[in-house]
Parts: structure tokens; C-alpha cells; sequence
């Protein structure tokens, strides 16, 4: 057993999952695509800085500049964009149930497009997944929910799917820290041209909001980033992505703990039902691969 690979995941999962909390409080006071081209701009420079003080070099190959370019794009400006937008009017928790559909969508995605072989086990935790985010959404829709958030949730993760099918090619290599830090301001770039067309520059400042934004660019910005990486490394995509089905649990319980969201007995079974289809999905690939 990998302890060090288990510990690497469970951390990423916890750090992924409580930044929607820390997003939550920090759109409900600073414009979001204005505030997250700002994160991923300190924290792309802070990567770089100490991937060059440890001798990485941002000579990449081509295929890493196009992984990482895309990465950047997809995951960075596309994904975290639409759900920073989206949780203007939604609940951390919920959002963070959506994103956790990706390795879903990741396998569904392989069957319908690349025609990858799907074991029973893995059709239905497929099945199981959907069924769980049908639970959910259900819950939510009959007790009020804007749609736009929900559909912005929904379009940042289907660019995090594609985001996901260009680690391998951003990762492989060396140079870890450097390609995080230059995925990070290749997002920042994109969303600030963005935010300078949508936006308007209006902040209602607070402890609060610094502090979230402090915790957001650092931990789930910067350190889950370069945990990943160094986890997909190390144990390959497929059996990093497994790691994922923790994360509707932690989102949730993390949204609870800090925002005082209140979750009902179909919610809690929705995600309960959600890990379970997750959990399936990726043990089937990983028998696959």
C-alpha cells in the first residue's frame, strides 16, 4: 500500500473541495472573473519564482507547452471562471457536487467519443453517478434553485473534463512547479481580458474576503495544483482521479461547517449515491488499464 500516495490524495481532495467555500465568500464581495484572473496571478508568479529558485526551467517540450496551454485555458479560465460566476447565486455545496461529476463525464466521454471499453462495473457506476446527481438537483429544483448558476456549474465542468485529458501531457517531464505556475498565468491572462469587458471594478473590502482570498490562491490555487500533478506522477491519471469521489463529501461538509449551508436528507443521499458511482467508475478503469 502507498500511504505516501493515499495521504497525497485524501489532502488534495480536501484542499479541491473547500474552495468553493473560499470562492463563496470571496465573489460575494469582489466581481469574480476580476478576482480570480487576481488569484491565479499571484499565484502563477509565486509558482514560477520558486520553481526557478529550484532550478526548473520553463523550457518545456511542445507537447507540454500545448498541455499546459490548454490546461490553463480550460481548467483556469473556462472551468473556475463559469463556477466562481456560478456561485454567485448558488450554494458552495452544490456547485462542488457538480464539479465532482468530472470523472463521470471523463468515462462517459471515453465511451461515446474514443469508444473506450467500459466493464459492467464501470456502466454502472455510470448509472449510479447520474442517478445521484438526478437525487440531488431534484431536491434542489423543487426547493428553489437559479438555473443560470446551475448552468454555468454545469459548463465549468465540462471544460474540467477536457482540462483533465491534458495532465498527463502537462505533467510528464520534470519541471512540475514551472508548468503550474505558467498554467496559472496563461488562466490569469485569459480571464483578465475577460473581466476587463464584463466587469467593473467594485470591492466591498473585509477581513474575511482577504482572508479567503489569501487561502484560495495558496492552497487550493497553488498547493492541490502541484499535489495533483505530483500525484498523477506518481500513481498515473487514472488511479489519481479516483481520489475525486471524495470530493462531493468534503464540499459539502466544508460548506456546512464554514457557510452554515444546510443540507437535507436527499441531499446527503445524493452524495452519498454520487461517491459511490464514482468510486465504481474509476475501480473499473483502473482493472482496464
Amino acid at each position: 500500500m502507498d500511504l505516501r500516495a493515499i495521504a497525497m490524495g485524501v489532502a488534495f481532495a480536501v484542499m479541491w473541495a473547500s474552495a468553493f467555500t473560499s470562492a463563496r465568500i470571496i465573489v460575494a464581495d469582489a466581481p469574480p472573473l476580476t478576482a480570480l484572473a487576481l488569484r491565479f496571478l499571484c499565484s502563477g508568479l509565486i509558482g514560477v519564482g520558486i520553481a526557478t529558485w529550484l532550478g526548473q526551467s520553463a523550457r518545456l517540450t511542445r507537447a507540454q507547452w500545448r498541455a499546459t496551454v490548454v490546461f490553463g485555458i480550460c481548467q483556469n479560465a473556462l472551468y473556475l471562471g463559469l463556477t466562481f460566476v456560478a456561485l454567485q447565486t448558488i450554494e458552495a455545496s452544490l456547485a462542488a457536487i457538480i464539479a465532482s461529476t468530472m470523472p463521470l463525464l471523463v468515462a462517459l466521454g471515453g465511451l461515446l467519443v474514443f469508444g473506450e471499453r467500459v466493464t459492467p462495473l464501470g456502466v454502472g457506476g455510470l448509472v449510479t453517478g447520474m442517478l445521484g446527481v438526478a437525487i440531488i438537483m431534484g431536491a434542489r429544483l423543487s426547493g428553489g434553485v437559479d438555473l443560470f448558476g446551475v448552468g454555468m456549474a454545469a459548463l465549468g465542468v465540462l471544460s474540467l473534463t477536457v482540462a483533465t485529458m491534458a495532465v498527463r501531457g502537462a505533467s510528464s517531464g520534470g519541471n512540475v512547479l514551472m508548468i503550474v505556475g505558467l498554467q496559472m498565468l496563461v488562466g490569469s491572462a485569459a480571464l483578465a481580458v475577460t473581466a476587463a469587458i464584463l466587469e467593473d471594478w467594485q470591492v466591498t473590502w473585509s477581513l474575511k474576503m482577504v482572508l479567503a482570498f489569501a487561502y484560495t490562491t495558496l492552497v487550493p490555487g497553488l498547493a492541490a495544483t502541484f499535489v495533483w500533478f505530483r500525484l498523477v506522477n506518481r500513481i498515473g491519471a487514472v488511479r489519481a482521479a479516483t481520489y475525486h469521489f471524495l470530493s462531493p463529501f468534503f464540499g459539502v461538509t466544508i460548506a456546512a461547517l464554514l457557510l452554515g449551508e444546510r443540507l437535507s436528507l436527499l441531499d446527503l443521499l445524493g452524495v452519498a449515491v454520487v461517491m459511490l458511482g464514482i468510486w465504481a467508475v474509476q475501480v473499473a478503469r483502473r482493472r482496464t488499464t
